[in-house]
């Protein structure tokens, strides 16, 4: 009984150490992420890449539940429930607090840990790396570089060319189609 115990928790452990993830999730808005972040955010821009500075009491004004506690409380959502795990369309993910450029779809790869997971930021400008001890383990955090809101965790078991696994909530994301991008700017 103490060794199926021990084999228990060393596959806890193992799990924890893959992406962090909290039980703990605030009930998601009616809204959906990417509308209500959009249009009651005046911070939120595509086109501006200037650092934004905000206090997390004005964050937790402006965007949905679901979005604070990951991005600005460093929270976790559950590992399956992102559309954007499996997704395949072609196009940009961009910072869902602030608008800021972070992967291409080209860098997105099926890494089976229950996030969408990148191995390449679009710049090194996008992403900022910070230490993180916390749940007994040693990890690399990412936050956005414009915003620095929470992301996810970065791990080196990813496939060539970087061999990076930058794990990501999926809700702090936002998606623009490649064909959608094109269509806006041809009309402008």
């Amino acid at each position: 009984m103490k060794t199926f115990k021990m084999i228990m928790l060393l596959v806890l452990a193992a799990g924890l150490q893959q992406c962090s993830y909290s039980q703990q999730n605030p009930a998601a808005d009616k809204k959906t992420k990417m509308d209500s972040t959009k249009t009651n955010n005046p911070y939120y821009s595509k086109a501006d890449s200037a650092e934004v500075n905000v206090p997390d009491a004005e964050w937790q004004k402006i965007l949905p539940k679901d979005v604070y506690y990951v991005a600005r409380q460093k929270g976790t959502e559950r590992p399956g429930t992102s559309a954007f795990e499996h997704s395949k369309e072609i196009g940009t993910y961009y910072c869902a607090v602030c608008g800021n450029a972070l992967f291409k779809s080209d860098t997105k790869f099926e890494s089976g840990c229950g996030w969408p997971s990148f191995y390449e930021p679009i710049s090194k400008a996008s992403i900022i790396y910070t230490p993180d001890n916390t749940h007994g383990m040693r990890r690399t955090e990412v936050q956005c570089g414009k915003c620095k809101s929470h992301l996810g965790h970065v791990f080196d078991d990813g496939p060539p060319p970087t061999g990076l696994r930058y794990c990501i909530n999926g809700v702090i994301l936002d998606f623009e189609k490649a064909k959608d991008a094109a269509k806006k700017y041809d009309k402008e």
